[in-house]
Formats: structure tokens, sequence, C-alpha cells
């Protein structure tokens, strides 16, 4: 699968100048990518002002996504602030070339920041099948959390995207070799750029990294759109070489 990450820096709070900035490097992919990850938020940066940006369900950056996913033949995404239901959701979008959208709203919200006051917690994963793989996506602070990481045999690739701040970069690289290598699965993370309106310095560090803890691809401090061709078959081999998931503890989480 042609997977490809684009780190940008983001306008804040300014959702049409973002869907216009990341439009032109998303149709640059047409045809070279099966799927298309943009950071967290991407619409506005990390905010804690929901009440100014959050979109319906069906807004125009959910339009958005349908018409550059049916137009490059991409999956495509990311996630941004939707509202529904009196709630406010870091709700992160699935959207395929022919129109399936599929959702999924973080678990753990950063409690330093006041994520959990404003927005409302998700409280199951999403398991997407997509060109005969199985991807979990994940949203930032999700990475610190191992057994909601957890894979029991349900995918494949672990998708993370994020606004992690730069002095805790190191934290984000690590973390995201750790959870490849213990759910022998890829992981590709996301991070944006640059400086948002609360003074946070975010710098980067995108990543792919294989099932055995390698770095196929990584980046920090530039724009840049990462892609790579990730091989499904090289990871059944090492899985039935190396079966650890088959010696994994069996339980359940209790939300």
């Amino acid at each position: 699968m042609r997977i490809a990450l684009l780190q940008s820096a983001l306008y804040w709070e300014d959702a049409k100048m973002n869907r216009q900035m990341f439009s032109w490097k998303i149709r640059d992919l047409g045809g070279e990518a099966d799927l298309i990850v943009l950071p967290e938020m991407y619409t506005t940066g990390f905010t804690m002002q929901p009440e100014h940006v959050a979109e319906d369900p069906d807004g125009p950056t959910s339009e958005w996504m349908k018409e550059l996913a049916h137009e490059t033949g991409a999956a495509i995404t990311g996630s941004l602030v939707i509202r529904e239901n009196g709630h406010y959701y870091n709700r992160l979008l699935w959207v395929e070339p022919h129109g399936r959208i599929l959702q999924y709203d973080k678990r753990h919200l950063f409690g330093m920041a006041g994520e959990d006051k404003v927005y409302q917690a998700g409280t199951e994963r999403l398991i997407v099948e997509w060109k005969e793989w199985r991807i979990c996506p994940l949203i930032c602070y999700d990475l610190r959390f191992p057994v909601w990481c957890r894979n029991d045999d349900a995918y494949d690739l672990l998708l993370f995207v994020a606004n992690w701040p730069e002095p805790r970069r190191l934290h984000w690289q690590q973390l995201l070799r750790s959870r490849a290598i213990e759910n022998l699965a890829y992981v590709a993370g996301v991070n944006r750029l640059g400086k948002d309106e609360n003074g946070l310095e975010y710098s980067g560090d995108s990543a792919i990294i294989d099932y055995r803890g390698e770095t196929l691809a990584a980046s920090s401090h530039g724009e840049t759109t990462l892609q790579i061709t990730l091989q499904l078959e090289d990871l059944h081999i090492w899985r039935s070489r190396f079966p650890f998931l088959e010696d994994r503890d069996a339980f359940t989480l209790n939300l």
C-alpha cells in the first residue's frame, strides 16, 4: 500500500485557509497514493475553543475530503473539530474515493491542555479494511496508552495523527517505535509543524516505522510529504517467524 503523510504548519482556527493549503498538496498525490494522512485538528490547530470552529458531521470539510478522495483515488484521513448532539469531538474522519466515511473520536483527551473539559471522549476503536490492509487510526495522546493501542491481531497498520509539541519530541519518537515492536505492526505518525497561538512549537518528526521497529521514513522541521510503499507480505512473514501476538494476555477494557 502506498501511504503519504502530509507534515505541515497550520493556519490558526482558519479552516478555509488550511483546506486551500492542503488541497494542492493532496492533488499532487493523485494516482500516487492509496492512503493520505493529515495531522490532528488539521483545519484549525489544537484549539480549546471549539465553539468558534466546530463543523457539523456533514460540513464543508467532510465534503471537501469526499471530493479530493474521489479525485485522487486515495483514502484520506485526519481529525477536526466536530459538533454533534450538543457535544464537541476531536474526530478523525476516514473518507474513501467512493464516498464511504468512517469516524473515530479521540479516546484519551489531553487534560494538561483542558481538552477533557471541552471535548467528549470516544469509547470505541475503529478498524478499517482498505486495499487488503487492516488499519487502526488513533489520535495524538492515544499514543501514550499501550492498552488502547494493543493489537489483538485486528490490524496491520497503526496510524497516529498529532499535534505533538517539540519539547516532548523524544517521547513521540520512542513511543511510535515501541507501539510498532510490541504490536507486530507497521506504525505511521504524522505531526504538524510551526508555532500555534498558544506559543507551542511543533517539530514535525513524522515517521513510518516497520514491525521490527526500524524507521522506513522520517522527517523533522520542514514542510514535507513522506511517501513509501508498505509490503503486507513482509509483515505476514515476520509474524509467522515471530508469533509473539499468540502469547498475549487475554483481558477486556471496562470503559
